[in-house]
């Protein structure tokens, strides 16, 4: 049966509350994912995902990067939100891993098989939680920012990453695509990158519908990315 905690946790002074999801009828300790929010905020799209995470005998962890009740609704409150991490990655990465320190000692995970995805913004914020170092199986970034992090790290990346991208992503241009790709290779990464043809920004979220900021759902692309995610998961966590 579906299990459902909100977890409250902090990093620092914040107060942060994760959606948590797993299914008790797998027993022992199950692999987990965190899931990183949009630039919403840890709304109901991402707790779906982590009920989603669950149903294939995960944890489903979907984390809070603003804190608890901080959920945008107009693209200038979501930017408000966001910019401070995007202008501060070191910033960005210590509120993840905040998470991953809470996901890590939950009694039900097997610390040594954790992953984790991200959408948009949260795709940035996995993608720099795999450019840290930290020791996890493995990423996945769903029409996510490429940018490199800003943060001086010579720690190796021991996760693998994958990268799920639409081709007319106003957000991720294709020379930004290409660039990512050297990052990855010239760092050693097991990495790969799908690229969906005729597909825009948030081609997984339904209520994406801006033509004008580019943000448009594509159903065919959202299907291919989840097969392509769970095949994923199912070689790193054997």
């Amino acid at each position: 049966m579906l299990q459902i905690k909100k977890i409250e946790y902090r990093d620092g002074a914040t107060v942060l509350e994760g959606y948590c999801a797993y299914d008790d009828t797998f027993r022992g300790k199950k692999p987990a994912v965190l899931i990183s929010h949009d630039w919403s905020g840890r709304n109901e799209f991402a707790g779906k995902k982590a009920e989603k995470i669950a149903e294939l005998g995960y944890v489903g962890f979907a984390l809070d990067m603003y804190g608890k009740g901080k959920i945008g609704s107009t693209p200038e409150e979501k930017m408000m939100l966001m910019t401070p991490f995007m202008e501060d990655r070191a910033k960005l990465l210590k509120r993840i891993s905040a998470a991953l320190d809470v996901v890590n000692k939950l009694e039900f995970v097997n610390p040594a098989k954790i992953g984790a995805i991200g959408f948009c913004f949260g795709g940035l914020c996995a993608l720099d939680l795999a450019r840290s170092g930290a020791d996890i199986k493995g990423v996945v970034s769903f029409h996510g920012l490429l940018s490199p992090s800003t943060v001086k790290n010579n720690k190796p990346i021991l996760a693998k990453v994958l990268a799920l991208h639409g081709h007319d992503d106003p957000m991720g241009l294709p020379e930004q695509v290409l660039a990512f790709e050297n990052e990855m290779t010239e760092k050693g990464v097991d990495w790969q990158v799908h690229v969906y043809g005729n597909t825009k920004h948030a081609f997984t979220n339904p209520a994406a519908n801006d033509t004008k900021l580019g943000l448009i759902y594509n159903n065919i692309a959202e299907k291919r990315s989840w097969v392509a995610m769970t095949n994923f998961f199912s070689e790193i966590f054997s």
